[in-house]
């Protein structure tokens, strides 16, 4: 069972999204919050596996709450989505670079909804490569305290190229065919690269590399 948080100042998004989790046979909302400082508290009771996080909230924004929760090493398995109505809103890079998983705009499809759920819950990222670039590309350059080059000094080359190309929006089977290794090995250099920044997840990966100069705004077609 995937026990979801929803955290949105609306009441009624989060009646919509509840009645559509709570149908599902394989998905149960454990909690909600009203704002992000609710949020907080409730993770920490509840222990979901993943958070549906409203950027825009009173008290606390989403932002605040995502930092905190993922800073808690109490709550270190649980999975962050940001919602928001604009696929490039300003804020959603900042909240993958402090932990968010990945991020739905609120008028998604319910099917889509769903498929994210469950995607972030087995520790997937919710980021297309498309949309990877174009959220990275644009907010690249506005990121906070960027991360030293000197923080890549623990990885090999092969997960510097591996992880540039994570990056690039590869999936580990475009990486796999790109650098002529198999899916599993492409897999474990991810891995072992993410263990070694403690990155949470690849969103946070993907951030990472950008900060760290691997792949640079406008190196994409």
């Amino acid at each position: 069972m995937i026990k979801v948080l929803l955290a949105d100042d609306q009441a009624l998004v989060r009646a919509g999204f509840k009645a559509l989790l709570d149908a599902q046979s394989d998905i149960e909302v454990v909690g909600e919050a009203a704002d992000g400082a609710e949020a907080v508290r409730v993770a920490v009771q509840s222990r979901p596996d993943v958070v549906l996080m409203d950027i825009r909230m009173p008290v606390l924004d989403g932002l605040e709450a995502t930092r905190r929760i993922a800073a808690d090493n109490r709550l270190a398995d649980v999975r962050i989505v940001i919602l928001t109505t604009f696929d490039l809103d300003e804020y959603v890079f900042e909240a993958l670079r402090v932990g968010a998983s990945g991020f739905l705009v609120k008028d998604t499809e319910p099917v889509d909804l769903l498929r994210g759920v469950r995607a972030v819950a087995a520790g997937d990222a919710l980021l297309s490569p498309g949309v990877t670039r174009r959220l990275i590309e644009e907010f690249a350059s506005r990121s906070r305290a960027p991360l030293s080059p000197m923080s890549l000094d623990t990885l090999t080359d092969r997960e510097r190229e591996v992880m540039a190309l994570v990056g690039a929006g590869l999936s580990n089977e475009d990486i796999a065919a790109k650098l002529y290794v198999s899916p599993a090995t492409a897999k474990t250099h991810v891995s072992r690269a993410m263990i070694k920044l403690g990155a949470r997840d690849r969103a946070q990966l993907v951030v990472f590399a950008y900060e760290a100069g691997l792949v640079r705004p406008g190196w994409l077609g």
